[in-house]
């Protein structure tokens, strides 16, 4: 017989009531975190209160809409009755699950490009290294909701820390499925919280704010490094007839974080040729 953790703790907080729930408080709680963060790094550098309202706003909006879009464009369903093109009124149930780290990455990048060049008039890298501590401990705190929804699971195992996901709902064999898995949700999120701590000494204990692209740079490293190797024991999120994960042995998720990792690996050797330059 296996030794599993018997994982019950379910989202809702208010029995019949689908929000609010822990799912949508650890969203807003990671989002929270990664203000303060980056407050404390714009005080230190002597920037404006003003701008920091206006990151927020470009941050917040970015991550929300992204993420969603992400998901839905990613990994669907699409059509059938099920589909989100079929019930476009689904695609904004953000409260209910369903945000892929991928859409959310490339929605920020975009907002902060602009905010960059509309509002600080700073180089871009200066606002991306300054967001990247940011953006890990809310990844961190996105994956624990994924956890107490029941989602994004692991490939089953008979490993001991194994999670029997009470209330994850198969939709292969259209039930619930205990059977003890890997908690992927939770690993990503160790290696998260993990990245935010090496960041932020990067940045506070080794000043690395002074190197652009420093910050970021490993950032994608570490993040995307992180999806790759957890995507291995993770559930597949998407699969079609002649689909990548098929052909490759690597899924959707994997190939969306190869070139972010390798953009990373560029910043880094940027930053430092830049350093010697100088």
């Amino acid at each position: 017989m296996w030794l599993v953790i018997n994982w019950t703790i379910d989202s809702q907080i208010i029995e019949g009531l689908k929000t609010p729930n822990l799912y949508g408080l650890l969203f807003v709680g990671g989002l929270t975190c990664g203000y303060f963060v980056i407050n404390a790094m714009f005080k230190k550098e002597g920037v404006p209160e003003k701008s920091m309202d206006q990151l927020v706003l470009y941050v917040v909006l970015s991550t929300i809409i992204g993420a969603r879009l992400g998901h839905v464009f990613f990994y669907g369903p699409y059509w059938g009755p099920d589909g989100y093109f079929s019930n476009p009124g689904e695609i904004i149930k953000v409260w209910e699950g369903g945000l892929a780290s991928h859409g959310a990455a490339i929605a920020i990048l975009v907002a902060l490009w602009v905010y960059s060049k509309k509002v600080v008039n700073k180089p871009y890298l200066w606002i991306l290294d300054k967001i990247a501590p940011a953006v890990a401990i809310a990844a961190c705190c996105i994956r624990l909701g994924n956890l107490v929804n029941h989602e994004i699971v692991g490939d089953p195992t008979d490993l001991p820390w194994a999670f029997s996901f009470q209330y994850y709902f198969n939709e292969d064999i259209g039930n619930f499925d205990p059977t003890p898995r890997h908690p992927a949700q939770l690993y990503e999120a160790i290696l998260y919280l993990i990245s935010f701590v090496v960041l932020m000494f990067m940045y506070w204990k080794l000043e690395k704010w002074r190197q652009p692209g420093f910050v970021f740079g490993n950032f994608l490293i570490f993040i995307f490094g992180a999806r790759f190797l957890v995507e291995f024991v993770k559930l597949g999120q998407t699969t079609n007839d002649d689909g990548i994960a098929i052909s490759t042995g690597l899924n959707t998720g994997q190939w969306l974080s190869v070139p972010l990792v390798l953009v990373g690996i560029y910043l880094l050797y940027r930053s430092k040729k830049m350093q010697h330059e100088n």
